[in-house]
């Protein structure tokens, strides 16, 4: 079986890794020539982190990304709402892990380049892709700067891994429009700076209109005794207003920003500081697209953002990106016919997803600052007269239930990906005697 991964990202190239693992011909066309580390911080629960492990990626993750130790919501007020251990600290048996995204595509890009060789093509973007007579795909690659023709590939299966702008994804519903803006405009940036807290914690702070974000995502720095912070910056905006395409290099202007932070000086973080001591700043809106009600026409499907572009909300549109990653290899992998596999795929993640996206526009387990400003805009004195624990608690957990990265699933799959690995082992070692 030959499979085509539209996207050289990090759903494309972990897809990639997931099919190199189970013996299936992967090639990945990139439509820049050159994969370079951009982006800000990322976060990957330990659903998805037990994933890379298992592709024997988590050492190079661990030794670039910093594992966190817990998450804590405040209002606008800096008075904690929420807090909760994280990975490790929770009981997980994996890690949550912060890191710079460009060190994330790295790491996965030089695991590609080494299992899969050749079969990384950068310097081809995708103009067209039609089924054959006989059910096979067949795709046409041009370069993006000229529009000439470089490629053109024949495989039993496509996958878009595209991006929110998918050309695959076009090709379907070429009749969809631009991605739905909420009226959020994020500025994010990382800074070397000194820590806060435990060192190791995500902190989010105010509500859906007004929000900071930061957390440490280098252990190579927290090892020096420094801290390179992640942090955002989030305002709300009339969305009539309309927004301009979000690029991660699109750079902003701590101007349109800083002032309405000013105040935010708190006993734990001096946002204001930490925004001044940021050099470069990048821009972006918050959008998304409604979910789909299919993802696989004939031998071609979608997955991660070119499938279910999500407000990024609790951490998981890279996670769920991984976790289709996954789930699509072992179907092609399991089944024998390809179009039942794809359906499988479809049939496991789609409905699941669609309900994260659903569920992050209502903010997802940040709902929990919603309420705080919705019932105590001024403050309050008894955060329990406000919002109990148990309702805190219920919110969290119904999140991290929706999105299966609940303790419980998350080590329950962890023990029997174990148990298929050690049988896998001995099966192999009777064999080579």
């Amino acid at each position: 079986m030959k499979v085509l991964i539209v996207g050289g990202g990090i759903g494309g190239l972990v897809t990639a890794l997931e099919l190199e693992r189970l013996g299936i011909e992967a090639h990945v066309f990139e439509s820049v020539h050159e994969v370079k580390p951009l982006g800000v911080g990322i976060n990957l629960l330990p659903h998805a982190t037990k994933n890379l492990i298992h592709l024997g990626v988590g050492e190079p993750l661990m030794e670039s990304g910093l594992q966190t130790k817990e998450l804590l919501y405040f209002n606008k007020h800096g008075q904690k709402l929420w807090s909760e251990p994280r990975g490790l600290d929770a009981g997980y048996r994996v890690p949550q892990i912060s890191i710079h995204r460009g060190e994330l595509q790295m790491i996965l890009m030089r695991a590609a380049r080494e299992r899969l060789g050749e079969r990384i093509h950068t310097g081809r973007h995708l103009k067209w892709f039609r089924h054959t007579d006989d059910g096979r795909i067949v795709a046409e690659f041009i370069r993006r700067e000229t529009n000439e023709v470089v490629d053109e590939a024949v495989a039993d299966v496509l996958v878009g891994a595209d991006g929110i702008h998918s050309s695959v994804r076009r090709q379907f519903y070429p009749g969809e429009g631009p991605p739905k803006w909420n009226g959020v405009l994020f500025w994010r940036a990382a800074v070397e700076t000194s820590g806060f807290l435990t060192g190791a914690s995500m902190v989010m702070a105010g509500h859906p209109k007004q929000k900071f974000v930061a957390y440490p995502m280098s252990a190579w720095h927290a090892a020096k005794g420094s801290s390179l912070v992640n942090w955002i910056a989030e305002l709300w905006y009339d969305p009539v207003q309309g927004f301009a395409r979000e690029d991660w290099n699109k750079r902003g202007d701590k101007r349109d920003f800083l002032p309405q932070f000013e105040s935010w000086k708190f006993d734990w973080l001096d946002i204001p500081r930490m925004i001044e001591e940021t050099a470069e700043v990048y821009e972006f809106p918050c959008v998304d697209r409604d979910p789909l009600d299919r993802w696989t026409f004939g031998r071609a499907t979608l997955l991660g953002d070119a499938a279910h572009p999500m407000y990024p909300m609790g951490s998981n549109g890279s996670s769920q990106a991984i976790l289709d990653a996954r789930a699509l290899a072992q179907a092609l992998s399991d089944k024998r016919d390809i179009d039942e596999a794809l359906a499988s795929y479809e049939a496991l993640r789609r409905p699941v997803t669609s309900q994260i996206v659903l569920g992050n526009r209502e903010s997802g387990p940040e709902r929990v600052m919603a309420l705080a400003e919705e019932r105590a805009p001024q403050g309050f004195d008894d955060l329990e007269a406000v919002i109990s624990h148990a309702e805190l608690l219920r919110i969290a957990d119904e999140y991290k239930k929706l999105t299966g990265s609940d303790l419980e699933s998350v080590n329950r799959e962890l023990e029997a990906a174990n148990s298929r690995q050690l049988k896998q082992t001995r099966h192999q070692v009777a064999e080579e005697k």
